[in-house]
C-alpha cells in the first residue's frame, strides 16, 4: 500500500455509514478505520485524475488470479454488477477506493489475503 488514500467527502461518508452498519469483517473494518483516519478530504473538484472513486472507469488486476477487470464504480443505488458497474462499497471497491494508479493493495476477503494492483483510472466521457 502506498501513502494516505485520497476521498471526497461524500465516498467518505458512505464508508463511515457502511463500517456503522457493520457490512464487513472485523479485519475490513480495522483496515478501514485506520484508513479514514489518515485519509485526505477533498472536494470532487480537487480530486487527483488517478484515484479510484465514483464514476471513474478502474482496471484492476487481481495479483494472486492475475484477473484483470475494468469497472466503473458507482454509488450502491445505482450499482449493476453483471454490467460491471459494481457499488464503491462492493469488496472490491471498498479495498481499492481512495488509491491510486500503481498502488498495489493487500485486502483480507473471505477467500484469504488479496492483492490488487490499480492498472489504470480514466475519466467517463459523457
Amino acid at each position: 500500500m502506498s501513502e494516505n488514500i485520497v476521498l471526497t467527502t461524500g465516498v467518505y461518508d458512505l464508508i463511515k455509514d457502511h463500517i456503522r452498519r457493520r457490512r464487513t469483517t472485523k479485519a475490513q473494518e480495522e483496515i478501514l478505520i485506520n484508513e479514514l483516519k489518515k485519509a485526505k478530504q477533498v472536494v470532487r473538484r480537487e480530486l487527483p485524475e488517478d484515484i479510484v472513486t465514483l464514476n471513474k472507469l478502474v482496471t484492476v488486476k487481481n495479483i494472486n488470479s492475475n484477473e484483470i477487470l475494468t469497472v466503473t464504480f458507482v454509488s450502491p443505488d445505482k450499482a449493476k454488477p453483471n454490467k460491471n458497474k459494481p457499488s464503491i462499497l462492493s469488496e472490491l471497491g471498498i479495498a481499492i477506493v481512495g488509491y491510486k494508479v500503481g498502488d498495489i493493495i493487500s485486502w483480507p476477503s473471505n477467500e484469504g489475503e488479496i492483492k490488487y494492483e490499480i492498472l489504470k483510472v480514466d475519466s467517463l466521457h459523457n
